[in-house]
This record gives structure tokens, C-alpha cells and sequence, in this order.
């Protein structure tokens, strides 16, 4: 674990020196927490309302129960924006470990790195902690906020119980994360067989396009994300990261990179 931390210290003393880095980390929170706000506020947040839920999905409705057309649109608007909140801790990751092997070989950091008495388990688990630590930091601080705000906003308690759902506290602390480490793993896989982080970012970003798709999906009422959803996503997820795990440790070669990497 020394080692480990070790490395993590080093990459945080790096990765945060990146313009690109600070800006991800500082302005995307503030924007996914602010969205979800500003649907709450638009919608009035009350129950007393009335409104018509014509313009609601069926499926969805059967979420809202006993609340108002005005209440259950909220609710819905505002889910729809809650899964920006996996997101952030695949995006933030993602463009800290983007270039936390392609940076460190363009700045000749790397080869002292590689050739001290490190494994490459160690290695990586110790960058990927560098990247996942900040991002989720950053959700759950997010998320907290939102939480906050959401409670002082929302006038109806039913309708704050349905909106702060454990559904999305089980998204914002265990598939949100895992969603992190498979795009870490990923991202540190391409990062070693590329010479640019760009590329590695913009390859790894490809992970973000099945939650966009999930979210298109809900926004159209084709798809309605649920507690069994989010169930089966973490332990799925949690077998796909134990298994980029293994596959990140036996494609890092660290000789080739040594030696052949230009």
C-alpha cells in the first residue's frame, strides 16, 4: 500500500497541474448539479398545482402514484437529469488517466517510473486510484448539494421521498463508481498503446455513449430506469471491472514501452 499511495501522490501532483483537468472537475459538477435544480425550480416543486399528466410517459406514471400532473412531471424531469450524476465519475476519471501514461512518456517521466522495483499491479492500481479518488469525490460532493437544495426547494414531502429514491443513491455511490473504474481500466489499456491523450480520451469517451443512450431513452419514454435497472448494472459492472482488472495488468507491457514506445 505505500507504493500505492505512493503513486497516487505522484499523479495528483501532476494530473492537477492540467488546465483541462481543473476545469473538468470544477465546471461539470457544478453544471449536473445545477440542471436537475433549475427543473425543480421551473416545476414549481408542488403538489397543489394540479397539471395534466397527458404529456407523461404511461410507464412513468405508474412511479408517480398518488401525485399531481405538475409533481409527477417534475419528478420525471428531474430523473432524467439525475443520470447525468454516473457521468461524472466516468468523465472526471477518464480524462485524468487519459494522461496519466501517454503524459508521463511525453515528459520522460515514465521510464524512471517503470524501471523501479514496482509491480505493474501496483502500478496500476495506484493510477487508477489517482484517477477514480477524484472523480467520485466529486459525484458524491455533487450529489450531496443537490440533495440539500432539492430539500429546501421541494415543497411536498412525497414528492421529495420519490426524488431522493435509493434508486439514485445506489447510482451515485456503487454504479457510478464502477462505471469510474471500468472507464479507468480502459482508458490506462489504450493510454499504453497510444502516443497522444487526446486519442486515449477520445477512445475511452466511447464508454459515455450507452448512458447517453439511456438517457435519450428515458427522455423519450422508450426506456424507464429502475431500482432492478440499477441492481443489475453493478453486478454486471462489477464483473466486467474485476475482468479489465486482470486484462489491464497482462496488456501493460511495460519492456515494449521502455524500449519500443516513440
Amino acid at each position: 500500500m505505500p507504493k500505492i499511495w505512493t503513486i497516487v501522490d505522484k499523479e495528483w501532483a501532476e494530473v492537477f497541474k492540467n488546465r483541462l483537468v481543473l476545469f473538468t472537475i470544477t465546471l461539470m459538477p457544478i453544471l449536473f448539479t445545477a440542471l436537475p435544480l433549475i427543473m425543480i425550480a421551473i416545476g414549481g416543486a408542488q403538489t397543489d398545482l394540479g397539471g395534466d399528466a397527458t404529456d407523461i410517459p404511461p410507464q412513468f406514471l405508474e412511479m408517480c402514484g398518488d401525485l399531481t400532473g405538475t409533481a409527477c412531471f417534475t419528478l420525471m424531469m428531474v430523473n432524467q437529469f439525475l443520470l447525468l450524476f454516473m457521468m461524472l465519475p466516468l468523465m472526471i476519471p477518464i480524462t485524468i488517466a487519459a494522461y496519466s501514461i501517454v503524459g508521463e512518456k511525453t515528459t520522460r517521466c515514465l521510464e524512471p517510473l517503470l524501471a523501479t522495483p514496482i509491480t505493474t499491479a501496483e502500478l496500476l492500481i495506484g493510477k487508477s486510484l489517482a484517477a477514480l479518488i477524484p472523480g467520485v469525490l466529486a459525484t458524491w460532493l455533487s450529489f450531496g448539494i443537490f440533495a440539500v437544495i432539492a430539500y429546501m426547494l421541494v415543497q411536498s414531502p412525497e414528492l421529495l421521498r420519490r426524488i431522493l429514491d435509493p434508486m439514485w443513491i445506489t447510482a451515485v455511490v456503487f454504479v457510478g463508481p464502477l462505471l469510474g473504474l471500468a472507464g479507468i481500466n480502459v482508458t490506462l489499456m489504450v493510454s499504453s498503446r497510444v502516443s497522444d491523450p487526446r486519442v486515449a480520451e477520445q477512445v475511452s469517451m466511447m464508454l459515455i455513449l450507452p448512458l447517453l443512450a439511456i438517457f435519450f431513452a428515458q427522455i423519450a419514454g422508450v426506456l424507464l430506469v429502475n431500482a432492478q435497472v440499477m441492481q443489475l448494472a453493478a453486478v454486471i459492472l462489477l464483473a466486467i471491472d474485476a475482468g479489465l482488472v486482470s486484462l489491464g495488468v497482462r496488456v501493460f507491457q511495460r519492456e515494449t514501452i521502455l524500449t519500443k514506445w516513440k
